[in-house]
């Protein structure tokens, strides 16, 4: 599985279809979510619908649409992979499938370019995790971002090589001579993490080890990586890397929620107080039609039917007639995919909640302003 760079994303961003039109699909295969094959096969028919309409007669985006379609009917491995990023372009020779080890909003851009704004956000808030593990005499150390190791690296102390022989010669040390060893051996191990802290840039930390072990360390940290410890983990040196894995994606899910938390309790601030945002479904789509959003905020698994405008494209919660122009608007199934369809297209963070009973309150959704 491919690891996002910024770079890579650049060179994207920088392709162009020249005369025809490029396809890019963002598809949400998370396993947690889509239980069965099916499932998932439905989530990418509600797309190819909405683009065959849009596909404005080019021969070559029904191309790339029948290959995407194709693609996925074909089966996808979902042991790893929780979303798929799909470029194509069958006119300029494009095919590019990026798995994603995060889950993504489905979305289907047709455009001049390569829509890559999902993979700079998943870049920007999925932050680097370090896990430091460690016992009297070996260090362990990962690096993981966007779900994958990046760094790895194990260290044993050599000062206590010399009586590690059958036990017998550290049998004979004094016991205040191993425990300054001990302790020697954690300091370095501390400063190892601060090495790799200045050479990775992970924003987390976390350790795992026995009880004694890890409060000593936590004392040696570095007053950088203090500020981005984030607890325990409840595993030690020689845990197998996929444990590690898992215990490392347990720290980014609290983080998460911890953000998603922060997020809300911003909104309910600021909208009852008449800052800078709004709350409900039907402000959210008004200010989103007047392209004022930042950030919207909305409670997984939130649907409702709403209308559009044919002669604008705004969204509206009640209709059928546009009162801003006296249309006749269209009935939209769902108007809240739609809503995070247009925020994903301007280029506004979608964050889905899970289990926020103040996001729930406040109608489910809303909307941080710009202005």
């Amino acid at each position: 599985m491919a690891i996002i760079t910024e770079a890579a994303i650049r060179e994207l961003a920088g392709l162009r279809g020249r005369t025809v039109p490029i396809t890019s699909c963002y598809l949400n295969v998370d396993g947690r979510r889509l239980l069965r094959r099916t499932d998932v096969e439905h989530e990418l028919d509600g797309l190819l619908r909405g683009a065959r309409k849009r596909a404005n007669g080019y021969p070559s985006v029904h191309d790339d649409l029948n290959r995407i379609e194709a693609f996925v009917r074909a089966g996808i491995d979902r042991h790893h992979a929780r979303g798929l990023a799909i470029f194509a372009g069958s006119a300029c020779g494009l095919w590019k499938v990026i798995e994603l080890s995060k889950p993504v909003q489905s979305q289907l851009v047709i455009n001049d370019a390569p829509a890559v704004g999902q993979l700079e956000l998943m870049l920007q808030e999925h932050e680097p995790i370090g896990v430091l593990l460690a016992d009297k005499q070996r260090v362990q150390l990962y690096v993981f971002a966007m779900g994958q190791v990046i760094d790895h690296c194990e260290l044993l102390d050599a000062r206590r090589r010399g009586f590690a022989v059958r036990g017998e010669r550290e049998r004979e040390t004094p016991a205040s001579h191993r425990k300054e060893l001990v302790h020697r051996h954690l300091r370095h191990a501390a400063q190892a993490a601060f090495d790799l802290w200045q050479d990775r840039g992970f924003q987390h930390l976390a350790i795992g080890g026995p009880d004694v072990i890890v409060s000593e360390l936590e004392q040696h940290l570095h007053p950088y990586l203090r500020e981005r410890y984030r607890g325990r983990v409840p595993l030690g040196v020689g845990a197998a890397c996929a444990d590690v894995q898992r215990a490392a994606e347990e720290v980014e899910l609290a983080i998460e929620r911890a953000h998603e938390m922060a997020l809300v309790a911003s909104l309910r601030q600021a909208a009852a107080g008449g800052g800078k945002a709004v709350a409900g479904l039907g402000p959210t789509l008004l200010a989103l039609n007047d392209h004022r959003v930042e950030r919207v905020l909305i409670s997984r698994g939130f649907a409702h039917a709403g209308w559009r405008c044919p002669a604008t494209d705004a969204l509206r919660l009640v209709g059928p007639i546009n009162p801003a122009n006296g249309v006749a608007m269209v009935r939209v199934d769902d108007v809240v995919e739609a809503c995070l369809e247009e925020a994903l297209t301007q280029g506004v963070p979608v964050t889905i909640c899970v289990g926020n009973a103040d996001l729930d309150v406040l109608g489910r959704i809303g909307a941080l302003l710009r202005y």
